[in-house]
């Protein structure tokens, strides 16, 4: 009896043992395991560039975070992947990693291909020209690429019936803060312009503009002689009148900057001769508005083109301060050159 009594103490203090070895080597086998997941370095904050070439594989690429040593291992980036679908859908490009961050983020950044992308501004009142000299200076494109990027066709109603060139996108490059990925192509940039005023047009200014009876290309150029005579935000409408009246009563347009705009050569000052240079763009010989826009307004430009103030404003002329003394009569307009010019 005595015998039967101890054998059973011991078999169940071996069991027990036994089940909290394996329950202590499972538990150490989770944690490795699920080590492999975590940041190699969560101190490590300095970002890697790392470039995936076209066609990788999901195994190539961990290969090459592994060499990098942004991850722990190959085989716990390509298990991720495959239980969350990510193997087949992994993305070529420049990325941007650190050691600090966990597997998981690197492979969703890949997958989803958050590379790395650079940001441009354009200002409101830059011409073709202008916009592809700011992006050759920035290296985000090639003045070859560029040219032959505006010389292309593009499928896009308000630009119908233009022959395909520099001026034919005059007015349509809407200005504003663009983000892109590094290949971005210049044929791709001009395109997500185009798009970004077809989207505004569409949205804010087509219903407005068929009540008024004017084409795209009517209010646009209109919107881009304001952008370009008006400094100070609160005169656009102001100006847009003025420009509405003169129209109205057959009168020239005369505004400086359509010159500017048609001379073989940028400058910043007209002279008298200018005025006589044989282009349709020069409002001082040719009678209503020029062929079409000389310079990609903003929208509050084109706001001002669509909503004129109602005034007798004939005439106006610049204070010097960015401002401008706005006449009726001829005979005020020349009073106020004398104030502010003469």
């Amino acid at each position: 009896m005595s015998k039967v009594i101890t054998e059973k103490p011991n078999r169940r203090r071996s069991i027990f043992i036994a089940i909290l070895l394996l329950a202590i080597i499972a538990g150490s086998g989770w944690q490795l395991f699920n080590s492999q997941f975590q940041p190699v370095d969560a101190n490590d904050k300095t970002y890697q560039d790392i470039i995936i070439p076209a066609s990788s594989t999901a195994r190539q690429i961990a290969d090459i975070l592994e060499e990098k040593n942004l991850i722990h291992s190959q085989r716990a980036f390509l298990s991720y992947c495959k239980k969350h679908g990510y193997d087949s859908s992994l993305m070529a490009g420049h990325y941007q990693f650190s050691r600090s961050q966990p597997l998981a983020d690197i492979a969703e950044a890949i997958a989803t291909g958050k590379v790395v992308t650079i940001s441009f501004t354009i200002p409101e009142g830059y011409t073709v020209k202008q916009i592809g000299d700011l992006l050759v200076k920035k290296n985000i494109v090639t003045r070859g690429s560029w040219d032959q990027a505006v010389a292309s066709n593009y499928d896009y109603t308000f630009l119908k019936g233009l022959p395909p060139g520099e001026k034919s996108l005059e007015g349509f490059l809407f200005p504003d803060t663009y983000i892109i990925a590094e290949d971005t192509s210049a044929r791709q940039i001009v395109d997500a312009m185009l798009s970004h005023f077809e989207l505004l047009w569409q949205q804010e200014f087509a219903a407005l503009a068929k009540n008024r009876g004017q084409s795209i290309n009517e209010l646009v150029t209109i919107a881009s002689l304001i952008e370009e005579e008006a400094r100070i935000s609160s005169e656009r409408s102001i100006i847009s009148g003025v420009i509405y009246n003169r129209l109205q009563r057959d009168m020239l347009l005369q505004i400086d900057a359509t010159i500017l705009y048609c001379l073989p050569k940028h400058q910043e000052v007209l002279y008298y001769r200018d005025l006589e240079v044989d282009n349709p763009y020069n409002t001082y010989l040719y009678p209503g508005l020029p062929p079409g826009p000389i310079t990609n307004p903003g929208k509050k430009s084109i706001e001002a083109a669509l909503i004129p103030d109602k005034h007798n404003y004939l005439y106006y002329v610049s204070k010097g301060d960015g401002s401008h003394h706005f006449s009726e009569t001829y005979a005020q307009h020349l009073a106020a050159k004398g104030k502010y010019i003469d």
